[in-house]
């Protein structure tokens, strides 16, 4: 007992107030010094791209479909963007639901069950395969069974990288919302399902808007998936079947053709590439503002 009650009670030492502010001062300069490398590395690629790119934004960029001619000074990029936005928008019918319906099964049933797991690792290493690996798988599976390009093709290597991306964004967005919300609908008698789609997603919608869209934007500037799957095209998509079709063969879009212009030695493809790329950067950007304020609209109703 003696021995006990000679034990006596040390306090933790306490770091110097002045360390602790100096150490926090270093690492707001390194974070601010970081940051602002990065913001003007990044405000330095758009304004070049503006600058070269805005000149080429005329009537006949939206209206006429890219020149086969380099000494006619017509054309434009309008077959490319209806190209690009098909090819996406597939792959987002596509991926979209598939991931949504995928993350909800990893939040809300799956959890940490060995399925869940095992499709939780999957979707991590997925998302971390380069794009042209996915491009190489997308040739040796749809393209070269067929034997043509087609922008079906396309559409499926472009999906498969939005796959993971929707799903996991699902589930990180599901599982911030309060389990109060859960228990409250399953005590009233709901079926779990309808809980889920009822209630947890509904909370959630803003996220999941938000995730959606950054599935498309991950995949709104790859290349490298369409050398292999897509190819490019100087002529309209004609319909869904046959030679120029979606499923029948090369389609034009934005990212090959602006990889091919702008490795063109003349002035005027190259000022249609960077022409391409500000569209790019503007669809993206437009996207972005787009689904923030649609997020802040349904947080008012």
């Amino acid at each position: 007992m003696n021995a006990v009650a000679d034990v006596r009670y040390a306090p933790p030492r306490r770091r110097s107030i002045a360390r602790r502010k100096a150490t926090d001062l270093v690492i707001k300069g390194f974070s601010w010094i970081g940051a602002s490398f990065g913001i003007a590395v990044m405000a330095f690629i758009v304004w070049e791209v503006v600058v070269r790119g805005a000149a080429a934004l005329d009537w006949a960029f939206f209206t006429q479909p890219t020149p086969m001619d380099v000494t006619s000074s017509a054309g434009g990029f309008a077959n490319a963007i209806v190209g690009t936005i098909v090819i996406t928008g597939i792959a987002a019918l596509i991926a979209i639901p598939m991931g949504f319906l995928g993350g909800v099964y990893l939040a809300e049933f799956g959890r940490n069950g060995r399925i869940a797991t095992g499709v939780r690792m999957i979707a991590n290493v997925v998302m971390g395969v380069p794009s042209i690996i996915v491009g190489v798988f997308a040739f040796a599976t749809i393209v070269k069974p067929l034997h043509h390009y087609s922008g079906f093709a396309g559409s499926v290597a472009l999906a498969f990288i939005m796959l993971p991306v929707m799903a996991r964004t699902t589930e990180d967005i599901l599982n911030l919302v309060p389990n109060e919300l859960r228990e409250s609908g399953l005590a009233m008698g709901a079926p779990r399902w309808k809980v889920t789609l009822g209630v947890i997603c509904k909370a959630a919608r803003g996220g999941l808007i938000t995730g959606a869209s950054l599935a498309v934007v991950r995949v709104a500037g790859e290349t490298a998936p369409l050398l292999f799957t897509v190819l490019s095209s100087p002529y309209w998509m004609t319909g869904l079947f046959g030679p120029g079709g979606f499923f029948g063969g090369p389609v034009a879009n934005l990212t090959k053709t602006i990889y091919d212009f702008s490795g063109s030695p003349y002035p005027q493809w190259q000022e249609l590439a960077w022409g391409g790329a500000l569209v790019i950067i503007i669809a993206v950007l437009g996207m972005n503002i787009l689904v923030r304020l649609l997020f802040q609209r349904g947080k008012q109703w």
